[in-house]
């Protein structure tokens, strides 16, 4: 069993940034594949990026390459995500993933442990 904490979601204004962390206890999630995850109201939960249990292969959905950055810390059973240009559209609760079967797992029913979830909200 794998538990995840997600903190550093708030308020910030369109083209501002965040860092998301994930802290995972419990059975160690370090040789898992890590994602994150966004669910906005009244919408389906979608995929954002994750990373290879090794941090050296990372994947992004189209929406948010070249603004987001996804990052690990084994030796802490952490992983980051860093918002930048952060737009309206954005805004959503984050969600931390462990174990998808690879980092191309997009479909949410591929991961098995799942956190509670960080409000990201983006004003415009």
């Amino acid at each position: 069993q794998v538990q995840l904490v997600e903190s550093g979601g708030g308020l910030v204004q369109a083209g501002g940034s965040l860092r998301l962390s994930c802290a995972a206890s419990g059975r160690t999630a370090s040789r898992y594949a890590m994602g994150w995850f966004r669910q906005a109201p009244g919408k389906e939960r979608e995929f954002v990026a994750a990373i290879s249990w090794a941090g050296g292969s990372q994947y992004y959905a189209n929406s948010v390459k070249g603004r987001f950055t996804i990052s690990r810390d084994n030796a802490k059973n952490t992983v980051f995500l860093q918002m930048n240009s952060l737009k309206p559209e954005d805004t959503a609760v984050y969600v931390c993933a462990v174990g998808g079967s690879t980092i191309y797992a997009i479909n949410a029913n591929e991961w098995a442990y799942w956190g509670q979830g960080t409000q990201v909200t983006v004003s415009s």
